[in-house]
């Protein structure tokens, strides 16, 4: 395995075993405000899906070269997901929970209405590509899109009544 591949991989799964631990924080605080979760039941095949996916890379990839150009948009990626992150704070989570409060209106949320599923479509593309692996990125990215289907209709149900004013 090459240098640049094990830290590419090893970045993956470092993210991914992060961001469920702030995920799994801020879940437990905002259910503690009063939230509350939607698509319970789509969870578990989501992270199933992810976690296949990262096995997939890891499986397949170890022995990959990187390829830098895919790199590069990936490290794009990674500039937006913190953007995302900073600007959700402590209201970013893996699962759909809902705050009774206003929504966020300010940083990517002024120009889409779903920027992690947007980050998030183009990252399980992005990654395989950066080890050469378009069979994954494709496979995957039709995976997620069938999860998406499911889960921005149960998120867009859900916060209706926040976008309408009727909360």
């Amino acid at each position: 395995m090459e240098i640049a591949t094990l830290l590419f991989l090893g970045f993956i799964v470092l993210q991914r075993l992060g961001e469920l631990a702030l995920a799994r924080v801020n879940t437990a605080r905002l259910l503690a405000k009063g939230a509350y979760e939607v698509g319970a039941s789509h969870y578990p095949v989501m992270v199933a899906m992810h976690s296949a996916w990262i096995a997939g890379l890891v499986v397949f990839g170890h022995d990959e070269t990187v390829h830098y150009g895919w790199l590069a948009a990936f490290v794009i990626l990674q500039v937006a997901r913190v953007w995302i992150l900073a600007t959700l704070g402590p209201r970013w989570t893996t699962r759909i929970i809902v705050l009774p409060e206003p929504l966020v209106a300010r940083g990517p949320f002024r120009y889409l209405k779903h920027p992690n599923y947007t980050l998030v479509v183009a990252e399980i593309f992005v990654a395989p590509m950066v080890l050469g692996l378009i069979w994954l990125a494709i496979l995957f990215t039709l995976l997620n899109a069938a999860m998406l289907w499911v889960r921005i209709r149960a998120e867009e149900e859900a916060l209706a009544p926040l976008r309408d004013g009727s909360a």
